[in-house]
């Protein structure tokens, strides 16, 4: 929320410990890790159905207290409901709710080239490029994600449409590549579009592609460290859109770069959210997630930390710009942000991690 005031203004190590974080979780994450068969992961249910369903059937929903229901489903957020429509589940795949901070990236770096005006042409150009950076590149990514994760969902989140069975491994892949070669495709467009002698944005997307596959992908698989990780995942979210949106309709320059970059610190708080729901089946499969490293209860204080320290930063960097309005109308955006951290999310993370996210991600 407080990251639309940057748009206006101008947006490892590891700690062993002797006792596993998992200790300190509530007893009902405590409980012994599926069974993983095979490559195809597919879970039993404890409950079988008197009568077979169609094969994409998946388990009902999440688990009790989750929230499960279709609108979930649809924007591909835990607490899923059950669905065997195969378009409905590869929307789900690609996490709708992940793209409106790619969205309002691009938004921001637009209106930051000074050149964007309100024509139909770059309102049309500006258009593809969310589609290109929301559900084609972070389709991608999300998908790309998953697929890697599969083992670990086996455990977290059984249900989720990969370690289900809901979906084959093959539509999968297939999902995969052409949601990359249609980001890829039109970030070349855009370059042709906007007369670019040099292709930035194709290769931007090129550079975004390949930093969500190292994210994501054996042997770096850059999730494994919760720092370099989650910056990574912050910085894919927050700066790569912004510099597209600048470059299509401007020219990036390094003030620019390093506020973005600065910015994605408050994306690492961000991505943290995430890695709650994940402790069990990071723990076992040797992920090291800040959660796992530091145990809940520092981890959900580095996570606000992040995210209001950068924001708190960014706003005295508008002051000293001769930027006071921004600044305020910034610090304003964060005081509320900060009551419902205390209300919802540092009371207890795994619990609302998505009611967080859903405010504030």
């Amino acid at each position: 929320m407080a990251s639309s005031l940057l748009c206006a203004g101008a947006a490892s190590f590891s700690l062993v410990t002797n006792r596993s974080p998992l200790r300190r979780l509530s007893p009902e994450l405590r409980s012994p890790p599926l069974r993983l068969i095979g490559k195809r992961l597919r879970v039993r249910a404890a409950e079988t159905d008197a009568t077979n369903e169609d094969e994409r059937t998946a388990p009902e929903k999440a688990p009790a207290g989750s929230g499960g229901s279709s609108f979930n489903q649809l924007l591909g957020i835990k607490g899923a409901a059950r669905e065997t429509d195969i378009w409905k589940i590869r929307l789900q795949l690609t996490k709708p709710v992940t793209w409106p901070p790619l969205v309002w990236g691009v938004v921001c770096g637009a209106a930051a080239s000074g050149n964007f005006h309100w024509s139909v042409e770059d309102v049309a150009k500006s258009i593809v490029c969310m589609v290109m950076s929301g559900p084609f590149l972070t389709g991608y990514a999300q998908t790309l994600n998953d697929w890697y994760d599969r083992d670990i969902d086996a455990i977290n989140e059984p249900y989720r449409p990969i370690p289900s069975g809901a979906i084959s491994e093959n539509e999968v892949v297939i999902q995969i590549w052409l949601l990359l070669f249609g980001g890829l495709g039109l970030g070349a467009l855009l370059d042709i579009w906007a007369g670019h002698k040099f292709p930035i944005v194709f290769y931007l997307a090129l550079g975004g592609s390949f930093v969500s596959y190292i994210y994501s992908a054996p042997p770096l698989k850059l999730k494994q460290n919760g720092w370099i990780g989650n910056f990574a995942l912050g910085a894919s979210y927050i700066s790569l859109p912004w510099w597209a949106g600048q470059a299509l309709f401007g020219t990036l320059n390094p003030d620019i770069i390093v506020l973005t970059l600065l910015y994605s610190i408050a994306g690492l708080g961000i991505a943290i959210v995430n890695d709650f729901k994940s402790i069990e089946g990071d723990d076992t499969l040797g992920m090291q997630s800040l959660p796992v490293v530091f145990g809940i209860d520092t981890a959900k204080w580095i996570c606000v930390g992040a995210i209001d320290i950068t924001q708190i930063t960014i706003a005295g960097y508008l002051l000293g710009a001769g930027k006071p309005f921004y600044a305020l109308a910034l610090l304003g955006l964060i005081l509320p942000q900060v009551f419902f951290q205390f209300q919802f999310f540092l009371e207890d993370p795994v619990k609302y991690d998505v009611k967080y996210q859903r405010m504030w991600g």
